[in-house]
């Protein structure tokens, strides 16, 4: 058996590649919301979230069993287990529910606060200690992205369900991401996300069977072909790049980089969704853009 390569901080790529990677992750992902948006027209949500998991599981076993990866220490599977709720079934299955009601632009911007619930669980679990003004440009993209779920609610008490899934994904998400990151410098970042959804998929694989007995899947060629995207790309491949980026790090910067995909998303919801973009979308999109610019500048203190 082969044993993966660990990737540590001071012997990975430079700081530059790691936000690159990151970037190519997150252009995967900013497909996610308008595909599942398409999908969940003619799938049943519950279907899209765990489907699409034990699609990637498939593929993640066979590329696990081709290359012969050793298996995880005892340790590593319990953290494995974290990534696995966090981004295998927590994220996928919320934001599949959110979206049967929230159009896409809308889940985009909300989602725009998992940056700095990203940053908050690495310094949780790590030495990293960003700086002060990373911290002051976070919050702002944070703030940013709430104040604009609370706006297109009609005020902070129009803050629907589809928000508070969103919200709970985004949580969900952030803790998976830190704990991948961190794994992705033991295990490699293909063989994390892998070995998580091999972990994740006696429970994806009885979740699809209810959704499939109890809403028989029928959709149309394009719903099928989002969701393909979604186990294949958003699920799977997607998730090589990003961990790969965390791992190099610093984790808490490269986290923000994913402030780049609401406006990605935007966009793909106007060009595939023909969603009409109203202008606090876009001033919203603007302002969670320009606080990721400026918290990625900022460094990491010792």
């Amino acid at each position: 058996m082969t044993r993966s390569a660990v990737l540590t901080p001071t012997s990975a790529p430079t700081r530059r590649a790691g936000l690159l990677w990151g970037l190519l992750g997150v252009t995967a992902f900013s497909f996610t919301v308008p595909f599942t948006r398409v999908a969940v027209e003619g799938l049943d949500p519950l279907f899209i979230g765990a489907g699409r998991a034990v699609v990637a599981a498939v593929l993640a076993a066979l590329a696990l069993a081709i290359t012969r990866q050793a298996l995880p220490t005892a340790r590593q599977w319990a953290r494995l287990a974290i990534v696995a709720g966090g981004v295998v079934a927590g994220f996928p299955i919320l934001t599949s529910f959110a979206l049967t009601t929230a159009p896409a632009s809308h889940g985009a911007v909300v989602i725009a606060i998992l940056p700095a619930a990203t940053a908050v669980m690495v310094v949780l679990r790590t030495q990293e200690r960003p700086t002060r003004s990373f911290w002051v440009f976070a919050a702002l993209g944070a703030i940013a992205a709430v104040g604009f779920a609370g706006l297109q609610g009609g005020g902070f008490a129009g803050v629907t369900w589809s928000d508070l899934l969103l919200f709970a994904a985004v949580l969900a998400a952030a803790i998976g991401y830190a704990e991948g990151g961190l794994l992705a410098r033991e295990l490699g970042s293909w063989q994390t996300v892998s070995w998580a959804l091999v972990l994740a998929s006696p429970v994806m694989v009885t979740l699809t069977a209810v959704s499939v007995v109890h809403a028989p899947p029928y959709g149309t060629a394009v719903q099928w072909l989002a969701f393909g995207y979604l186990g294949v790309i958003s699920m799977f491949l997607g998730f090589f790049a990003w961990y790969r980026g965390l791992a190099i790090g610093p984790m808490a910067q490269v986290s923000q980089v994913q402030l780049v995909q609401p406006v990605m998303s935007i966009l793909w919801a106007a060009v595939i969704l023909h969603e009409h973009i109203t202008w606090p979308t876009i001033l919203g999109g603007i302002a969670v853009i320009g606080c990721a610019g400026l918290a990625i500048r900022t460094r990491t203190r010792a």
